[in-house]
């Protein structure tokens, strides 16, 4: 196996560092997933997809979109989605992954400029150096980075498009983006605002509309809806204006030359779609639970962020994982978060709530986390 000599160095040194990452199954209660309104199981979905099946609708879909892949589902999820989050037009995609980085490295163009937040998601870093435009961080959080890295690119004689990405809701923190003063930002520069809601969309905003709904249906921001968290099922929906989605589905590699997704898939993202607009309940019980969590939780190191994501920062990647490894032990399926995920000297144990827990389920870990902490 000396073929693989570089990967078995690589491996062993992020095992003597402490970083060697396994698959774990599932097991314990769920302090872990993004499954925040415990859709993933609800019987509203199951019964669309058992619709769905009864009425020919198949698994697979075949093909790539531009082929035979296009299926009806497809084109009803994206209609529906659109009018959801008052957008022009939709797209679906089989990953927040893939939609993020086909929308990062098709639509910026050469001479643009994007400034992205320094903590935005590894797939919109993946699709910047795919593509053609120019690239600069912003320190996270901080408008007036955003502001100096456009001011700077433009006195060095930068003359194409800005663009402005971000995350509404972080994952790794749980904080959200100053967007009032981006969107301010964005309209001085006329520049775009993109804005991945994957951890917001179906827990803020009117209807779960995500953070940005307020903001619906202005032509400068596009914004990204992952389904795979909050709405309990896969694939991602970037909406804004119609030229975004034809210029995707003439130019974007990452749409153009992937398998569509499964047409089922489409049919349950569009039952959690209808769950979102008629069960309100479910997202003021996910915010009363975060509310106990921050209180219950917060004197033992985790962070009140005002969101369903609490983040118990330790610092030290082995001591983390330990931590962790004694949560799992003892029926808590909480897990350590180490770099390059999170930035060096800040692994944390990253604490979700969700609907797929109780009060007496929060009880319970704080008081586990007292124990050990003895």
């Amino acid at each position: 196996m000396r073929r693989f000599a570089a990967q078995f160095d690589d491996l062993a040194r992020l095992d003597d560092c402490g970083r060697l990452r396994r698959l774990i199954p599932r097991a314990g209660r769920d302090f872990a997933s993004n499954d925040y309104l415990g859709l993933a199981g609800a019987p509203e979905l199951t019964t669309a997809l058992a619709d769905a099946i009864a009425r020919g609708v198949p698994l697979g879909s075949g093909g790539s979109r531009l082929l035979r892949g296009n299926h009806d589902e497809h084109e009803a999820l994206e209609a529906e989605a659109a009018r959801f989050f008052g957008a022009e037009s939709a797209l679906y995609f089989s990953s927040g992954y893939a939609a993020n980085a086909t929308l990062l490295s098709t639509l910026p163009q050469r001479g643009d400029l994007v400034v992205h937040d320094a903590l935005i998601h590894a797939s919109a870093h993946d699709g910047l150096r795919l593509g053609r435009a120019e690239v600069r961080s912003a320190a996270h959080n901080d408008p007036d980075s955003f502001a100096d890295a456009i001011r700077q690119w433009r006195a060095e004689g930068g003359t194409g498009r800005a663009w402005i990405a971000v995350e509404s809701l972080y994952s790794m923190d749980g904080d959200r983006a100053p967007l009032d003063e981006l969107v301010a930002l964005a309209d001085r520069q006329e520049a775009f605002l993109l804005v991945d809601e994957a951890h917001a969309t179906g827990v803020f905003g009117e209807s779960g509309r995500g953070l940005t709904a307020g903001l619906a249906g202005r032509e400068n921001i596009i914004t990204l809806h992952t389904c795979g968290k909050a709405l309990g099922c896969e694939g991602a929906l970037l909406c804004g204006p119609q030229i975004m989605r034809d210029f995707l589905v003439n130019r974007g590699r990452g749409f153009i030359f992937s398998t569509a997704p499964s047409p089922l898939m489409a049919a349950a993202v569009r039952a959690a779609l209808r769950v979102l607009a008629d069960q309100p309940g479910r997202r003021q019980r996910l915010r009363d639970l975060s509310q106990l969590a921050a209180d219950r939780l917060e004197p033992y190191g985790a962070l009140r962020t005002g969101t369903q994501i609490l983040p118990l920062i330790l610092g030290d990647d082995v001591r983390t994982m330990r931590l962790a490894a004694s949560l799992q032990a003892a029926g808590f399926d909480v897990r350590g978060i180490r770099p390059p995920t999170v930035p060096a000297g800040t692994s944390r144990l990253r604490i979700s709530i969700t609907l797929n827990v109780e009060a007496a389920d929060v009880e319970a870990l704080a008081a586990e986390l007292e124990s050990l902490a003895e």
